[in-house]
């Protein structure tokens, strides 16, 4: 089993717009090889962002790498520039292979 997670940092007072993308979009998840679950994630805000987390879960680490290369990952992404401004940076990736 594979993790895959994106730190988010959302511009303080954005984060209703940026619930709202992740809500409305279009995953194109569905029947991808080895995808298992997707969450959104929303932790602490402090005085310069909230902090969110996309949270994925794979059978294989292979199987979230091959995702990202294909016309599905193309396809769910593809409006992403048009929402920069709710972002403080691009996001932090964090992968990790699941042991017990």
């Amino acid at each position: 089993m594979y993790l895959a997670m994106n730190r988010f940092k959302i511009v303080l007072g954005r984060e209703d717009d940026f619930e709202t993308v992740w809500k409305s979009r279009e995953t194109h998840l569905e029947g991808v090889k080895g995808f298992k679950k997707f969450n959104l994630i929303k932790g602490a805000t402090n005085e310069e962002f909230s902090l969110y987390v996309s949270h994925s879960k794979w059978s294989s680490e292979k199987d979230f790498w091959d995702w990202t290369k294909s016309e599905s990952f193309r396809l769910a992404h593809k409006d992403a520039a048009s929402h920069r401004d709710l972002y403080l940076g691009p996001p932090d990736y964090e992968g990790f292979e699941v042991i017990i």
